[in-house]
């Protein structure tokens, strides 16, 4: 099973920055990762999981109960965790759904009953957690131009495609498919198998938002109110939330499987973003709307391919 074609935007805390009881449930919850028996979950995980959801009759749109797993990350001694709050990440992305779909469609997906029930549990829940919000940002066939303005291009991790060692199971379709000659040679065959390329950037708290600030004063400057002004205000508010000695991330995740190998090497998206920015503020707009529109075209061919047969 592949991941959906999303990208994330994350936000790691540091464990201090959790009130307790929750400090302590994410402390045993660190350790039981850090101990190499420990199961360390993964995107892939939580997909898995709300399509088994997904494909059931009646189809579940949102987890009854909220998650309580999380991304966990150890930088320099310090534990960071990213919860996953799986079921207020539903609710958003149902919303979303809702407008964007035909409501013919959008019926067909998710019954009018389960969609009343499932806003009507978001509209209490909002009531009781006036300030809650997800630490996972998800955008679908496409990265926001307002998040690659938190980061530098020294801050990207690019890993490419590698050959896993992965025995077949004996029977299985693909073992069964190649045949080999001999059992050395089914083993050569089918033992190893290509893991997914990985892009991602990372950056403390305080460098995100001091990037934010400087953008986001350029832009409002020198554009008028638009979509990628609201767009990049937008994320700016989500980042106060949270601790000011957080990490945050931006992960490619599914998408490194709708572009090219050779196309996610040189991906470069976040220093163009910097150079757009920086002729913006030094009164060239003809540039900065050239390298606007080359990123926006790029990611336009991307987000096509979901229209694709």
């Amino acid at each position: 099973m592949r991941p959906p074609y999303a990208a994330y935007l994350r936000v790691y805390e540091p464990l201090a920055a959790f009130p307790e009881p929750e400090r302590s449930y994410w402390h045993d919850y660190a350790e039981e990762r850090r101990d190499p028996a420990g199961e360390r979950r993964t995107a892939l995980d939580e997909g898995r999981r709300r399509l088994a959801d997904l494909i059931a009759v009646p189809p579940m749109a949102v987890p009854e109960r909220e998650s309580r797993d999380a991304f966990v990350h150890e930088l320099d001694g310090v534990v960071y965790l990213c919860p996953w709050w799986t079921r207020l990440r539903s609710w958003i992305a149902l919303d979303e759904m809702r407008e964007a779909l035909p409501a013919t469609l959008l019926d067909a997906v998710v019954p009018p009953v389960v969609r009343a029930q499932a806003e009507a549990d978001w509209d209490r829940w909002r009531a009781q957690h006036p300030d809650g919000r997800p630490w996972i940002l998800t955008s679908t066939w496409n990265v926001p131009v307002s998040w690659f303005l938190l980061f530098d291009d020294g801050e990207r991790e690019y890993i490419p495609a590698q050959l896993e060692r992965t025995a077949l199971e004996p029977g299985s379709a693909s073992e069964a498919a190649a045949e080999p000659a001999t059992e050395a040679e089914r083993e050569a065959e089918g033992a190893r198998l290509p893991s997914a390329p990985v892009l991602r950037y990372r950056t403390p708290m305080s460098h995100a938002r001091r990037r934010f600030a400087r953008g986001f004063r350029v832009l409002r400057e020198n554009l008028d109110d638009g979509p990628l002004v609201e767009a990049v205000e937008e994320v700016g508010r989500w980042l106060e939330e949270f601790h000011p000695r957080s990490l945050v991330e931006l992960d490619y995740g599914g998408l490194v499987h709708a572009v090219a190998d050779t196309s996610l090497a040189e991906d470069h998206t976040a220093r163009e973003v910097a150079a757009g920015v920086a002729a913006l503020r030094e009164g060239d707009a003809l540039l900065a709307a050239r390298s606007y529109r080359a990123i926006t075209d790029r990611w336009r061919r991307i987000q096509e391919l979901q229209y694709a047969n």
